[in-house]
């Protein structure tokens, strides 16, 4: 066995204590945010003090400065001079949209030039964008995505030139495999296919279990590239009721399967797109029975799991699933390393015939990124990471929650999501999404109308704000003329 390079060692060390002490804050950190997020300490309310709280948790005070700096950073303690640490005033409470109200019936889908149209503006870096659910490159390391591909490519070089067939590579899927325990989820590595996309493994997962003209149960709104899919696979969209806090109503999707010939479920429990829904645990485990006992699989979006701010938040569907009707697809490029673009699925009792479409479909990917990807997962830090990340994304969506507050129409409702990085804003009904759609591209600011997220004719009045990517004073600005502008479509609809 080679011999280890003390050098090398040292720096390991080293950047091994760095991550334990990130952990350490951001620890603390979180135990003060949960309870003033969740209301348990309100505006005003005294916060333990630096000394007290490092005596608390065994930890210097210095450790508990950098947390009580990143808390002031979010917004959400601020100091006051010679009297310590209080909870700062929250953004005001907005009513949340009610639980939607689709028909019944199954529809063919056609959503796919306005969302190309959306998303092109949304990447254009002449527009400021709300467009897209898109975490921004400021809240990634791009030094530390570049040395695990550098250091992939040195290891690795040879796969730089043998054309890679399989599923994937195995340290990555056994990186994956250890990743899901935290959603409550046993896999066996070898069972994992590392795909392009999150978006590719759905489709596959599709394809797998259904023929075009079958029924897809889904949220209502969903996701436009769910809709994009089933469109381009020629299936029908049967859109359930979904509350904004809640998620997918049940008794709405039993009744489906009572009354409809739905052949397959799909859903994104945890911080649902475009509403940021997060299913209650008991649900999730009675919509795991629900699917075996039909005998109907469920296609599970895992994608912003680890983006939800409570731990229970974060288990799966599938944890519940004894019967391998549960797929679960999932991706790293909203908390890891957006520009590798690597997804996976776990297949259940459909994984061999998924493993065979997609290899007749796209092959394989990069080996290289495989690599760098693994390299990725299984570094120390990467939980404290995920909290970090959770921690800079729920302070804009506070502060874009408050801009909303004081600068959008009278009767505005706004989801209040727990994690992730979108709002979905119901305007009054006389205010046409489109059309201030319109009126912000006049003025170089992207949104996207409500339309994109539903076959039916229901979020005509409706936006989803992405606030992950750049946020800035510019992008205060626009988001405060976005309310200006829909405050004028309100006033010339009245006139």
């Amino acid at each position: 066995m080679p011999e280890q390079d003390p050098a090398h060692i040292h720096v390991v060390d080293h950047e091994q204590d760095l991550a334990h002490d990130r952990t350490l804050y951001l620890r603390i950190a979180d135990s003060i945010a949960s309870p003033i997020r969740a209301g348990t300490l309100a505006r005003g309310d005294r916060v333990p003090s630096v000394r007290e709280l490092a005596r608390r948790h065994g930890v210097s005070l210095g450790t508990v400065v950098q947390a009580y700096r990143m808390l002031e950073d979010s917004r959400l303690i601020e100091a006051r001079p010679r009297s310590g640490y209080f909870v700062a005033a929250r953004p005001p409470r907005l009513p949340e949209p009610e639980l939607s109200n689709p028909p019944p019936g199954s529809m063919a889908v056609d959503v796919s030039s306005l969302a190309e149209r959306v998303m092109r503006l949304a990447h254009d870096p002449g527009y400021i964008s709300f467009g897209a659910a898109c975490p921004g490159s400021d809240l990634f390391s791009e030094e530390r995505v570049r040395r695990a591909v550098s250091r992939a490519a040195q290891r690795h070089r040879a796969t730089l030139t043998h054309y890679t067939i399989g599923p994937g590579d195995d340290s990555l899927r056994r990186a994956i495999a250890r990743h899901v325990l935290r959603m409550g989820c046993q896999f066996d590595a070898r069972d994992i296919v590392v795909t392009n996309s999150c978006l590719e493994a759905i489709t596959l997962c599709l394809r797998s279990v259904t023929q075009p003209g079958d029924v897809v149960a889904l949220e209502s709104p969903t996701l436009f590239s769910f809709l994009e899919i089933l469109e381009n696979l020629h299936l029908r969209a049967l859109e359930i009721p979904t509350h904004p806090r809640t998620g997918l109503s049940l008794d709405a999707l039993q009744l489906a399967f009572d009354t409809q010939p739905v052949k397959a479920v799909l859903a994104v429990p945890t911080l649902s797109n475009p509403l940021g829904a997060t299913m209650p645990l008991p649900d999730r485990e009675r919509l795991a029975r629900m699917v075996a006992r039909r005998g109907v699989p469920l296609i599970e979006d895992v994608l912003y799991n680890d983006l939800a701010e409570q731990e229970e938040q974060r288990r799966a569907v599938r944890a519940f699933d004894g019967t391998g009707h549960v797929m679960v697809c999932g991706s790293f490029s909203k908390t890891v390393a957006p520009g590798l673009r690597l997804g996976w699925v776990e297949a259940g009792r459909w994984g061999t015939q998924l493993a065979r479409l997609k290899q007749a479909t796209s092959g394989s990917q990069p080996a290289v990124l495989e690599r760098a990807m693994a390299d990725l997962l299984t570094q120390p830090g990467i939980v404290a990471g995920y909290r970090q990340l959770r921690t800079s994304l729920a302070a804009r969506v506070d502060e874009a929650r408050g801009l909303i507050a004081e600068h959008f129409p009278e009767g505005t409702r706004v989801t209040n999501p727990p994690g992730g990085l979108i709002l979905w804003a119901e305007l009054p009904h006389d205010i046409d999404a489109l059309a201030l759609f319109q009126a912000c591209l006049a003025e170089n600011i992207v949104i996207a109308p409500g339309t994109m997220f539903s076959v039916t004719k229901n979020f005509g009045h409706c936006v989803r704000l992405g606030v992950g990517g750049s946020w800035d004073d510019a992008h205060r600005r626009a988001l405060r003329r976005v309310g200006t502008l829909a405050h004028r479509l309100a006033a010339v609809t009245t006139a």
